[in-house]
């Protein structure tokens, strides 16, 4: 049961990176395609009906992390504590600001609050990556399952480590212009004339950074986390996950250089699961590694709640679930086509 609620969080986790991933791409994108005020309508226009309903999966994802594996959400909890604030007030931001916005018809308040939207969305993409690089290199975990991380040290991932440190600082740059291409996409795919051009240029000069940014970060993930080698040297099985986000690379760039839009943004959400799947496989069974001592990281056998609750929990993720992507479905299709 153990290793189905594992499967089942990393599904939840990658189903709110790829839904509320291109709304954070969104907002980014339109600090710099939009040249007009009518132009940033578009874009935040774009994401208006979804936008609030993508964060849904958040709280279902730390609602999966917290039934399933207590000890997980207090540890990271109260390790992350000042980055978890951090993340609090970027989401306030980013809902008052989008909501705030078209409330006063004037020159300085309605480019301020695209602003704010623009640059909390591109922190939280900056700060959500700089998380999964922690869990990868791991952390101070001691025997009794507490640590604490200062926001920095030396910048280094050896030895007394900090939240920010070079390797982190790449995962956080890789799921920047990961997700920035992301909203480029979708936005391509809800807006046409100018803007659309602008925004798939855009897309095109992120794609050459996320490739180069992706190549750097895989290799320095084998060299600090070995976990990961020895993964997929002893299931080598597990390859697809990295050729699901090598497929989505290489299909998204040649995808939308032909116009076919819809499928250049499939093929990035393909990219992402394989990315985030393959960090999960690569983990497996290891949910938040110590870097003091591997006796004292937290796994899903001694992280998990009883089997009987997580057999009883079944009963009630299984409908949950299926509500939510019930309403995500519904959603999407009512407000399929391009904005005015």
């Amino acid at each position: 049961m153990g290793t189905l609620w594992f499967c089942l969080a990393a599904i939840v986790i990658t189903g709110y990176v790829l839904l509320d991933g291109f709304d954070l791409g969104a907002g980014m994108v339109q600090l710099f395609v939009a040249r007009a005020e009518p132009e940033t309508d578009q874009v935040l226009k774009s994401i208006g009906p979804v936008w609030d309903g993508n964060e849904v999966w958040l709280l279902a994802a730390g609602g999966t992390l917290f039934f399933a594996f207590p000890a997980l959400y207090a540890s990271a909890f109260s390790g992350f504590y000042l980055s978890l604030m951090i993340v609090l007030w970027l989401l306030i931001l980013r809902g008052i600001s989008i909501e705030f916005r078209p409330h006063l018809d004037n020159p300085l308040w309605r480019p301020f609050w695209g602003t704010v939207f623009g640059l909390a969305s591109a922190a939280l993409a900056l700060l959500f990556g700089i998380a999964l690089g922690n869990v990868v290199r791991g952390v101070p975990l001691d025997r009794s399952g507490y640590f604490f991380l200062p926001l920095w040290t030396n910048l280094s991932p050896g030895g007394e480590v900090g939240i920010v440190d070079w390797y982190t600082l790449l995962v956080g740059a890789a799921s920047l212009f990961a997700l920035a291409e992301h909203g480029s996409l979708w936005v391509v795919l809800k807006t046409e004339g100018s803007l659309q051009e602008r925004t798939r240029s855009f897309g095109a000069r992120c794609w050459a950074g996320s490739v180069a940014i992706v190549l750097l970060m895989s290799g320095a993930s084998f060299s600090i986390q070995p976990n990961l080698i020895k993964q997929f040297r002893s299931h080598p099985w597990g390859l697809i996950f990295p050729a699901m986000a090598v497929v989505g690379i290489i299909g998204m760039r040649v995808l939308s250089s032909r116009r076919l839009d819809l499928l250049a943004f499939l093929a990035s959400g393909l990219r992402l699961v394989g990315m985030l799947t393959s960090v999960a496989f690569g983990m497996f069974p290891n949910l938040l590694p110590s870097n003091i001592s591997p006796d004292f990281g937290l796994t899903i056998s001694n992280a998990a709640t009883a089997e009987h609750g997580l057999i009883v929990g079944l009963t009630w993720f299984i409908p949950g679930m299926a509500l939510a992507a019930g309403y995500s479905v519904f959603v999407y299709r009512h407000f399929t086509g391009r904005v005015d």
